[in-house]
């Protein structure tokens, strides 16, 4: 499906990947656990995604291994003692500026579109809006947490509007698969995220950038009420 790709679109995805991990350690104060179940957890998924595991059609889909696991893992680092204490150390700085990897994202996924990979709904040409925060990210990193001229209240707007464009969008994604359940992309559906390296975005990518506005909207939440 994916053999006429250019390679230019791989490349930039995989060092787009690699700089959403790199980011993501840095936050957590250069954890080499951290680095090291990313990186296992991203070699599974590029090994299923190569042997074209997640090609199966049948349900339930097996892709629900690339997402399901990262969801429950990121719960439970809400509700455990051990999860709390790591998600209380992470830098927030960071973690906002991690949000600019979504422009190379965002142009990733048109150039699969143009190469009939994925719809347009899933790009900015359709209903993918999500490319607003990898643009904002920067300038909200900058005034909110180097000159602090932006307000808790509006960083927390901020992370919520920019969460549910995200959501949005990966909501959109799953109904575009071709699984029973698709209800869009007919013409086009979804299928380079079921192969490698794409495999990451939902597996790796996704789950990193989530993980970041949940915890920056915990971050500012507490502040709020602590400034009240």
């Amino acid at each position: 499906m994916l053999e006429n790709l250019a390679p230019y679109i791989s490349i930039i995805f995989m060092i787009t990947t690699c700089l959403t991990v790199f980011l993501f350690y840095k936050a957590s104060h250069s954890s080499k656990i951290v680095l090291s179940l990313i990186i296992i957890w991203a070699s599974i998924q590029a090994i299923l995604g190569y042997s074209s595991f997640y090609l199966d059609t049948s349900l339930p889909p097996r892709f629900s291994l690339a997402i399901i696991p990262p969801v429950l893992f990121i719960i439970s680092l809400f509700f455990t003692q051990k999860g709390k204490a790591f998600i209380s150390k992470l830098n927030i700085k960071i973690l906002t500026l991690l949000h600019s990897i979504r422009i190379p994202i965002e142009f990733v996924l048109y150039w699969l579109f143009l190469h009939q990979s994925i719809p347009e709904l899933m790009t900015f040409s359709g209903r993918n809006f999500d490319i607003f925060a990898g643009i904002t990210a920067p300038f909200v990193y900058y005034f909110g947490y180097i000159h602090k001229i932006a307000s808790p209240k509006f960083l927390l707007g901020w992370n919520l509007v920019c969460l549910f464009l995200l959501l949005f969008i990966v909501v959109n994604a799953i109904l575009s698969f071709p699984f029973q359940f698709q209800q869009f992309g007919f013409d086009q559906p979804n299928v380079a995220l079921l192969y490698f390296p794409f495999v990451w975005l939902a597996s790796v990518v996704v789950p990193i950038v989530l993980l970041s506005h949940l915890v920056s909207i915990q971050y500012l939440s507490k502040q709020l009420k602590i400034l009240k």
